[in-house]
């Protein structure tokens, strides 16, 4: 499964564009980049990516604005989105979290502190997107446990019928017109006990395909929390001469 994840940064400082490019690529990451809002909205809608690391004040369309775009688009609502931020007022950093923001960094930043900070909204991301996926399983298999209920009921009903009919031919007459009536009648109680089967047949298929799908998108436990282990742990991926020149950006 390809884990590499996709960021966006949105900056309308090149300095910031480059540096980020060069430290989140060096880790792995697929880097796009935009120098202002309304360049990152189509940018948003061409790479889709995993994470939107997105600067606050720039010209033309600032980060409020393309996140209130965002958050009301369903295609684009749910791509976590980090801040970064010149402004370290209360109020400006409960106006992002109110607008759907998962993170809020102020500069100047420090770049092992930004990661952690990716690191930990991808996590987070991750482990809510495999919840959904037993979530939606889990909501499958009650539809599907309630229709065959249902379904097994109707099928025992019409069983008793066929039960009824046979018994109203075994001590009826002989006289072919009865006879033939009864008998016309537990053909049609037949058909409708194959097409209730037929029916939960079809249920069934659809069900486990939709499953399987599912079931596509989903990774172990045990693979998870070797990819959680990977985004805590950076030491594997950023060397130590990288660590070194962390440094203040902003």
């Amino acid at each position: 499964m390809n884990t590499r994840k996709k960021i966006l940064v949105i900056d309308d400082e090149s300095i910031n564009l480059e540096f980020f490019d060069v430290m989140l690529s060096k880790l792995g990451f697929a880097v796009e980049k935009a120098d202002n809002g309304e360049e990152g909205l189509e940018k948003v809608k061409k790479f889709l990516p995993d994470l939107i690391l997105l600067d606050n004040i720039m010209p033309r369309m600032s980060g409020w604005e393309l996140t209130r775009i965002l958050k009301a688009d369903p295609k684009y609502q749910e791509i976590p989105i980090v801040m970064l931020s010149a402004l370290d007022d209360v109020k400006d950093k409960v106006e992002g979290f109110e607008l759907g923001i998962d993170d809020y960094i102020t500069k100047p930043f420090n770049f092992s502190e930004v990661l952690a900070r990716l690191r930990a909204v991808l996590r987070n991301r991750e482990l809510y997107a495999q919840i959904v996926a037993r979530e939606s399983r889990l909501s499958l298999a009650e539809e599907l446990s309630a229709d065959m209920r249902q379904d097994v009921a109707d099928f025992v009903h019409s069983m008793d019928e066929l039960d009824e009919t046979i018994a109203q031919i075994t001590g009826s007459s002989r006289e072919i017109g009865y006879l033939s009536g009864l008998l016309e009648s537990l053909q049609k109680k037949t058909q409708i006990v194959r097409k209730n089967i037929a029916g939960l047949d079809a249920r069934i298929e659809r069900t486990m395909t939709e499953w399987e799908n599912l079931k596509k998108n989903e990774i172990g436990l045990s693979i998870l929390e070797k990819q959680i282990h990977r985004l805590t742990h950076p030491e594997g991926n950023l060397h130590s001469s990288d660590a070194a020149g962390e440094q203040e950006e902003g």
